[in-house]
């Protein structure tokens, strides 16, 4: 009992880094702590060459950041950019016990973001900075290259959000879909239970059926590599993970309003800077047809939808080489005009 004790206290207070990129005089591997808009939050950096251009990654949730297992999937990303991971104000590593929370909205995990690139900007001494907005984190990014264009050369939106209840319909008629070929009478019924409450914009599809009838992902096993990551993987201890699972509910608690009660599409209509949004063809988190609903209604110098055909919510995970890929082809197209 005294030797699992003290295992738990060890746990709860492991020094956490980020593994060092080998073979690389000029790599860049740090986690540290910065301080952002008064708050301290967690930021991770990586890349073979830090005079690569950088790749900046909002992560989605809300309150679910990926640092503690997304080096699995960005190791090509790392060949060619800096890649850059945080943890958003009041998740994961980025939460503290003692903050408060209450001012947490949307609207200043976009101010935070906005400063988070001012930081890499001089910390890199770069001005070539890539946005990518996943899941709830499209919310934040394209809300920041909305309003500050300036600081980014392109826009990459991943599983983008577009009406947020026409989505939740979306979903919700999938799943019935897929409930009744397979006979399940009682899914059927709590599917169409909620169909109300979408209708009405009280509440949003019962995300459970989206990951039981494969609209959230296919690939991959996002759910063992989040529980690995968490207790195994050296850039969080325990008592990150008892923080990680703290800010999640807080996050949910106070940024499911704010998303409820968004109009992305009307909020942000058009943007300076080139847009990309990118879909897996089963993505019924975000639904695909929603995303490409927005895609057609928004202005910008150049923009393409890009469908992944053998994923759902996480294309850049679930088919990594096409992802990289595809950021590749983006940048060297920008560079050649």
């Amino acid at each position: 009992m005294i030797f699992i004790v003290f295992v738990v206290i060890i746990g709860l207070f492991l020094p956490t880094w980020t593994p060092k990129i080998k073979g690389y005089e000029n790599s860049i591997s740090v986690l540290k702590q910065i301080e952002i808009n008064g708050s301290n939050q967690e930021v991770m950096i990586r890349g073979n060459d830090k005079n690569n251009p950088v790749i900046i990654f909002v992560h989605g949730g809300p309150g679910c950041p990926e640092t503690h297992y997304v080096r699995k999937y960005q190791d090509l990303l790392e060949q060619d950019f800096t890649v850059i991971q945080y943890n958003q104000r009041g998740s994961g590593k980025s939460y503290h016990f003692s903050e408060d929370y209450s001012n947490l909205s949307i609207n200043l995990l976009v101010d935070d973001l906005l400063a988070l690139t001012d930081y890499v900007r001089d910390e890199l001494k770069t001005d070539k900075i890539i946005l990518v907005g996943h899941s709830f984190g499209t919310m934040v990014g394209i809300k920041a290259a909305y309003q500050a264009p300036e600081k980014y050369l392109f826009y990459i939106g991943i599983g983008q959000v577009g009406d947020f209840w026409t989505g939740e319909l979306e979903a919700l008629e999938y799943c019935l879909v897929q409930a009744t070929n397979r006979n399940k009478s009682r899914d059927i019924k709590a599917i169409e239970a909620c169909r109300e409450s979408i209708l009405n914009q009280r509440e949003p599809f019962q995300r459970k059926f989206v990951w039981k009838y494969g609209g959230a992902v296919r690939l991959i096993n996002e759910k063992v590599d989040l529980v690995t990551g968490l207790l195994l993987n050296p850039e969080y201890n325990l008592g990150d993970a008892v923080r990680y699972a703290a800010g999640l509910v807080v996050s949910n608690k106070l940024l499911w309003e704010d998303i409820k009660q968004s109009k992305l599409p009307q909020e942000v209509p058009e943007l300076k800077i080139p847009c990309y949004f990118v879909s897996g063809n089963y993505d019924y988190l975000t639904p695909i047809q929603n995303s490409k609903n927005y895609f057609n209604t928004i202005i910008a110098p150049t923009k393409e939808f890009i469908v992944f055909n053998d994923s759902a919510h996480f294309p850049h995970f679930e088919e990594k080489t096409n992802f990289y890929n595809l950021v590749n082809r983006l940048y060297n197209n920008l560079e050649e005009e």
